[in-house]
């Protein structure tokens, strides 16, 4: 059986990586573009509300194409966990009461794909195989 967890564990982690991405890279073009279009209407963009627009688009296609998928999902992660602390912890310090549940998960699972990596299907795992033959 640990055969097929092995086999798997790679394209799984893509996977996650990809839906990831595809994921926050809209919350971008909410912020950046108005697009899909809210309920609420959006306004003028504050500075912050811009930094992070093109922090989630940008991140957005880098972990789609998995391209610097570690740095990418450490800054995506540090700023969803500032987000966290900036707008729902002011409110109650539990996500299930505040609201900030999806800030959470973001966070920890951007902090997870720091760690593990892009997994199969990205470029940066070409480019360590890739690496890796040239050096043999």
């Amino acid at each position: 059986m640990n055969k097929f967890w092995d086999k798997w564990h790679s394209k799984v982690l893509a996977l996650l990586r990809i839906i990831m991405g595809f994921l926050i890279f809209w919350h971008g073009t909410q912020k950046l573009f108005g697009y899909p279009p809210t309920e609420t209407a959006q306004g003028e963009l504050s500075s912050l509300l811009l930094v992070a627009g093109i922090l989630e688009f940008l991140g957005g296609i880098l972990l789609i194409i998995g391209l610097f998928t570690r740095w990418t999902a450490f800054i995506l992660s540090g700023m969803m966990a500032v987000a966290y602390c900036m707008v729902f912890i002011s409110k109650s310090f539990l996500p299930i009461i505040n609201g900030g549940e999806l800030s959470v998960l973001y966070c920890f699972i951007f902090f997870y794909l720091f760690f593990s990596g892009g997994g199969s299907f990205s470029i940066d795992n070409y480019f360590k195989k890739r690496k890796n033959s040239i050096i043999q």
